[in-house]
């Protein structure tokens, strides 16, 4: 395959220094002479990169905020109000959309410029470049605007950079100087009660919270719904939560298309065992989220607390016995796209949620077929990182003995043993001996290669190796002696192993004939997890077991309440059928749940959006084939493809880029996925895209010419605020759904991992997330 010739193609100016002045259509026009940023590039310099670059709208569901701002137009103050109620949501990305929207309307809006600032209170980089761009505008502000551009500029000035502590006080002193100057000024004191709690993790305690919250309250007794709810919330979470609940009651209403703002109720519900108020506040925001996502088409990690939520909404589902929906909660965070930026395996977002979940709840509830098939799928697939596949191989295991399918079982043991034996080569250590010892001559390898002199004992940091590897080997040990009956001997693996649930290990401790040991432990497990299903659940059957008929039907009482919507077909439950007809109870006993009184006005959920995210429809487009002919999405309908927006033949990162995927032409073509690579140029500048390619044969893939931008424009791969197309790379699978995208001022050039993700993306069920029941006779994963 011929490697793309860099060198024949114009190389992009590189951006020297930031444009100064204005957000408009034309800049160029303004800033004529002066050099150009790189294609994709912002006009106004760095910090202008990254972000939302596409024209934000007026919600109208942000919350009541006024923040009176200096401005030519009245549209830009909405949009400044609007990423003022954003921001007290935490919805950051958004909050940014807006100030930039605001800035665009009156680029000289310093306010604009500093609300970019706090959108970026987790990127001191960017935020500083923004307040910078707001003191160039200060001069004509009213003075409170001064004030807070004054003291959001202090707080990233270079004298304080070091002084973590200093510049959070200094910080919150200048809010306060700011409401000693303009006591009406409500934004100011919220924002002072959100400093003044957020200084805890900087060094200063909270001296008094009933100080903050009388603060917080000031707010809201001239605006009962101010956003600031949010704040109290997380004020008294971990204090005293009961002292939040008439703002968990008002939070989600108070800014209803804001996610967030209906999850942080679930803080205070969690906090107080009360679940099912909890995982309806999730839920709610999961909805919420999904609808902006899939109405905008902003892909679900790009929000920076969404993955925190869903994973929080699973493991309350749990609580709650809700199963099946907590699963498939789980295996839509697992289908979601993933991206080396912003959603991997190993980055704490939600395929990294999603996998956590499925193996600890299919764990927590027994469900061992499923969680065999599951790892014989795309959703808990092998992977790459060794803890992690380690952890899939302990489960695995533990799957095929709980089953009663010892001769798998005893198989992952042996094969869990050898790897252990292999790593232990690898790290050249023999079986420890003391350190007195004389070690024999070196074994060989595992596959016969000499190694040098072993030594005694592993370093700390290759004990962090092999401990996985021996806790796996311990609980399957464990396994294999209880599945022969030898519960004493299983026990102590268990216990050496770790992480095994304390339920089940009062189980065998019963089995073991430890009957006081069983009941204490079993006992003592619900007074550390109260109003929660399944520990409960086991109790009652431990209670059963034990002869404790009186006790176990107590508990059982206790548990028809707690378990309104539990699915009763999961092993843990269906086995306590008997106690049930003992009671003389229908096989359905469960009893109807208890609406609570104190959550406000809710609307319903099924309204707000749906449960799982789903990818969307492609926008039709077409371009010129540079031969006089169209190429359209028609023509790629039935088959998978990935369209690249690449911005002319000038563009040296965009020829990177090509050169990138050219050569894996033939691998995506294995895949079953075509591409095609779509130019800002018209056709003469296509043609000489086209021509770079001559003296090495034809491109591998088609190219395609977009001079008016509408296919731009169509996959928003376009800068709505500068009137500029951006590099933009996308999957759309057979069905005209786009499964992936990257857009953004730097092309993607990771062809590899491009190429992974569509087989995995297109591999899973077209997005359905429901698990089915998987038969008893299911295939053995692989490894």
């Amino acid at each position: 395959m011929p490697a793309f010739p860099i060198r024949r193609i114009l190389g992009c100016f590189l951006c020297l220094t930031a444009a100064s002045g204005l957000f408009a259509a034309d800049p160029v026009a303004q800033d004529a002479g002066k050099p150009q940023p790189a294609h994709g590039h912002s006009y106004h310099g760095e910090s202008f990169n990254e972000g939302p670059r596409q024209r934000a709208y007026l919600m109208g569901t942000t919350g009541p905020v006024n923040f009176p701002v200096t401005t030519t137009h009245p549209d830009a103050q909405k949009f400044i109000n609007q990423g003022i109620g954003q921001l007290h949501g935490f919805w950051y990305f958004e909050a940014e959309r807006s100030f930039r929207q605001a800035a665009q309307l009156d680029p000289q809006c310093a306010i604009a410029y500093w609300g970019m600032a706090l959108a970026n209170t987790n990127n001191g980089k960017r935020a500083k470049g923004f307040i910078a761009e707001a003191v160039k505008r200060k001069g004509p502000v009213t003075e409170r605007e001064k004030m807070y551009i004054d003291a959001l500029e202090e707080f990233h000035s270079d004298a304080k950079k070091d002084k973590d502590k200093e510049r959070h006080e200094g910080y919150a002193k200048a809010l306060e100087r700011i409401i000693y100057k303009f006591p009406q000024d409500i934004e100011a004191k919220a924002f002072l009660g959100l400093q003044l709690w957020l200084n805890r993790d900087h060094g200063i305690p909270i001296s008094s919270h009933l100080s903050i919250d009388a603060l917080l309250k000031e707010v809201h007794a001239v605006e009962p719904m101010h956003p600031c709810h949010h704040y109290r919330i997380h004020l008294w979470n971990y204090v005293q939560p009961t002292l939040a609940l008439p703002s968990s009651a008002l939070c989600g209403q108070s800014a209803p298309g804001i996610a967030h703002m209906w999850h942080m109720s679930g803080h205070i519900y969690s906090e107080m065992q009360r679940y099912q108020d909890s995982v309806w506040q999730q839920e709610a925001s999961a909805r919420v989220d999904h609808a902006y996502m899939m109405r905008d088409r902003i892909f679900p990690d790009q929000i920076h607390n969404y993955a925190h939520n869903n994973e929080w909404l699973v493991r309350d589902l749990s609580h709650l016995g809700q199963i099946r929906k907590g699963l498939s909660v789980a295996k839509n965070l697992v289908e979601l796209p993933r991206h080396p930026q912003y959603n991997t395996l190993t980055g704490g977002k939600s395929a990294y949620f999603g996998r956590m979940r499925l193996f600890d709840e299919l764990v927590r509830y027994e469900l061992w077929d499923e969680l065999i098939a599951l790892c014989n799928s795309p959703y808990l697939e092998p992977t790459e990182d060794n803890g992690e596949q380690i952890k899939r191989l302990r489960l695995l295991g533990t799957a095929s003995f709980r089953k009663g399918d010892v001769t798998t079982g005893l198989q992952r043991l042996a094969d869990l043993e050898e790897r252990l034996k292999t790593e232990r080569w690898k790290l050249n250590i023999e079986e420890l001996v003391p350190a007195t010892t004389v070690t024999q001559a070196p074994a060989p390898s595992p596959t016969g290669e000499p190694r040098p002199d072993p030594i005694v004992g592993p370093t700390a940091e290759e004990d962090g190796r092999l401990k996985p590897f021996e806790l796996a080997v311990e609980e399957l040990k464990g396994h294999a002696a209880v599945a022969q009956g030898d519960y004493k001997a299983g026990l102590p693996h268990f216990r050496k192993a770790g992480g095994i649930s304390a339920g089940y290990l009062a189980k065998v401790e019963y089995l073991a004939g430890d009957r006081e040991a069983a009941l204490k432990s079993a006992r003592e497990l619900i007074n550390s997890h109260k109003q929660q299903v399944q520990p409960l659940a086991q109790l009652v059957e431990i209670l059963w077991m034990a002869g404790e008929k009186k006790e176990a039907g107590e508990r059982f009482e206790d548990l028809r309440k707690m378990a309104s919507h539990a699915d009763l077909d999961v092993p843990l439950l269906s086995r306590l059928a008997p106690v049930a007809a003992a009671a003389n109870l229908p096989a359905d006993w469960r009893l109807p749940a208890v609406a609570s009184t104190d959550v406000g006005v809710r609307p319903s959920l099924e309204s707000l959006g749906p449960l799982h995210w789903q990818p969307g429809p492609v926008p039709e487009w077409s371009a010129g084939d540079g031969k006089g002919g169209r190429v359209s999405q028609a023509e790629y309908r039935g088959r998978p493809v990935i369209v690249i927006f690449y911005l002319g033949y000038q563009c040296l990162h965009c020829a990177e880029q090509l050169q990138a995927f050219a050569p894996m032409v033939k691998e995506f073509e294995d895949a079953g996925v075509s591409l095609i690579a779509i130019s800002s140029d018209d056709d003469a500048g296509l043609a000489k895209s086209i021509e770079n390619y001559k003296a090495g044969g034809s491109f591998p893939f088609p190219l395609a010419s977009d001079s008016g931008l509408e296919a731009f424009k169509a996959f928003r791969a376009f800068d709505d605020f500068e009137g500029k197309p951006l590099h933009g790379t996308f999957l759309i699978d057979a069905n005209g759904l786009v499964r992936w995208q990257d857009i953004g001022y730097e092309p993607f050039r990771d062809a590899k991992f491009l190429l992974k993700e569509s087989r995995r993306l297109l591999s899973l069920s077209g997005g359905k997330t429901p698990i089915a029941k998987t038969p008893a006779a299911a295939v053995q994963a692989s490894d």
